[in-house]
C-alpha cells in the first residue's frame, strides 16, 4: 500500500497541492501535519510510522518535507528500511524500492552532508580572518574593563545588595553573576 505524508510549516500555509500529488501517486492513507520539519513530535509522521506494514511505501511530495535535517532523513529512511518499508519522493524522483533509488538518496544525503561540512568550513575561516583583524564575534560587553574591576570590587568590600550593583551599573542579575564568575569573585 502507498501511504501519504504532507507537511506545511505553519497553519496559513496550504496542503492542496501536496495532497494532490499524493492522490495522484495511488496514496490509500494521507497523513498530515501542520507543524514545522524541525520539531521531533510530528503525530501526522507518527501515524505514518504506526500503519506502515512490510511491503508499503511511505510517499512524500519532496523529502523537505519528511525532515529538515540530514540526519533526520538518514535517521527517517533507516527505520523504514528496517521495518521493509519503501520511500518514494515525487519532486524529488527518488524511489528506495529500487537498489537505483536507494543509490541515489545515499548521494543526495552525502552530498548534502558535504555542503553542510564546506559551509561550517568556510564559516570557521571566515571567524579567523576576522579575530586576525581585531574583530571578535559575539554579543559586546556590557562593561568596560574599569567598571568590570569597580563591580568586583564592590561586590567582596559587601558593602552594597546585588540589586544595588544591579541598579549602579544598569546590568541584570545573570549579567552581574556572569562578570564576578568571569572574575573569580563569586
Amino acid at each position: 500500500m502507498r501511504i501519504g505524508y504532507a507537511r506545511v510549516s505553519s497553519d496559513d500555509q496550504n496542503l492542496s497541492l501536496q495532497i494532490d500529488a499524493l492522490k495522484k501517486a495511488g496514496c490509500k492513507k494521507i497523513y498530515e501535519d501542520r507543524i514545522t520539519g524541525a520539531r521531533a513530535d510530528r503525530p501526522g509522521l507518527g501515524k505514518v510510522l504506526e500503519a506502515s506494514r512490510a511491503g508499503d511505501v511511505v510517499v512524500v511530495w519532496r523529502l523537505d518535507r519528511l525532515g529538515r535535517s540530514l540526519k533526520d532523513l538518514i535517521d527517517l529512511v533507516n527505520i523504514l528500511e528496517s521495518k521493509e518499508i519503501g520511500l518514494t519522493s515525487l519532486h524529488d524522483k527518488i524511489d528506495t524500492t529500487t537498489s537505483g533509488g536507494v543509490l541515489v538518496f545515499h548521494i543526495f544525503a552525502a552530498m548534502a552532508q558535504f555542503e553542510r561540512s564546506l559551509i561550517r568550513e568556510r564559516t570557521y575561516a571566515g571567524l579567523l580572518a576576522a579575530r586576525e583583524r581585531g574583530r571578535v564575534g559575539g554579543r559586546p560587553r556590557l562593561l568596560s574593563a574599569k567598571d568590570h574591576k569597580l563591580l568586583t570590587k564592590l561586590y567582596k568590600g559587601g558593602e552594597h545588595s546585588i540589586a544595588e550593583l544591579c541598579r549602579m551599573f544598569e546590568i541584570s542579575k545573570p549579567t552581574l553573576y556572569s562578570y564576578l564568575e568571569r572574575e573569580g569573585g563569586k
